[in-house]
């Protein structure tokens, strides 16, 4: 398996212990180039030597929360590159009022900011990356085991994972003539910043780490390996999945 000659784009690295850092890092050690972002002037400090470390060409702010950003971030890949073989979008955000209480009480407009940074900023990356994937590509994002199941203290990501899930498989199947692919990485509970606004989330480690048949929980690394596999040439008849990374955290009941 090889990714010699492919170029991707990175979005989501807050530190050296997110999960996009460890697919950035198995994509640049298949042979990848990447372009990596970092969300605004107080991640770049965090951000950028990891970016340099995976010697990336292009480094630039992206929040997409902010008009032109998500926009900027493709020109420049156009102007740069000029295609794109794959991009990782692995960015969630709900505030915290809302992502700690009961879906009954979570507040409107939380819940569109968490679905507009965590679901539709992927279908707004699709858009952007199709007219650079003239010859195919790969789409990936993260989700997680609570869009499918209820999981303790997970609350309204819940919802917003399976849309995600959902958005995952119909653009899959919108883009697959394009030979465009499309997944969702399903990784099992990490120590990562973005997991950490989790309530109680030391107790949801525990609780996957004793569930899990070896009983053990999974590391960026591991998701980075498949995410490499993904794609790769090699994965080139897979498309619309939900691929759990998580020790078989999702098989038992």
């Amino acid at each position: 398996m090889t990714l010699q000659g492919k170029k991707g784009l990175i979005v989501g690295i807050a530190n050296a212990h997110s999960i996009a850092f460890g697919c950035a890092e198995a994509f640049k050690n298949a042979g990848a180039e990447l372009a990596v972002t970092y969300l605004n002037a107080k991640a770049e400090p965090f951000v950028r030597p990891l970016a340099e470390q995976l010697q990336s060409p292009i480094i630039v702010p992206c929040d997409v929360r902010e008009p032109g950003q998500l926009e900027d971030v493709f020109a420049r890949i156009q102007r740069d590159w000029g295609r794109l073989d794959f991009l990782l979008h692995s960015i969630a955000y709900a505030p915290k009022e809302d992502l700690h209480c009961r879906i009954t009480d979570c507040s409107q407009a939380g819940f569109n900011m968490a679905m507009d940074v965590s679901c539709h900023s992927f279908i707004r990356m699709a858009r952007l990356a199709e007219p650079l994937m003239a010859a195919g590509g790969c789409l990936l994002t993260v989700t997680f085991y609570g869009a499918e199941k209820v999981v303790a203290d997970y609350n309204m990501m819940g919802p917003v994972k399976a849309a995600l899930e959902s958005t995952t498989r119909y653009m899959a199947a919108e883009l697959g003539a394009k030979r465009i692919r499309v997944h969702a990485l399903s990784p099992g509970p990490l120590k990562t910043r973005a997991a950490s606004g989790i309530d109680r989330f030391d107790e949801l480690l525990e609780r996957a780490r004793t569930r899990t048949p070896e009983h053990q929980l999974v590391t960026i690394e591991d998701v980075g390996n498949l995410a490499a596999f993904l794609v790769s040439d090699a994965a080139a008849s897979l498309t619309g999945n939900i691929e759990y990374i998580d020790a078989g955290y999702h098989i038992v009941g």
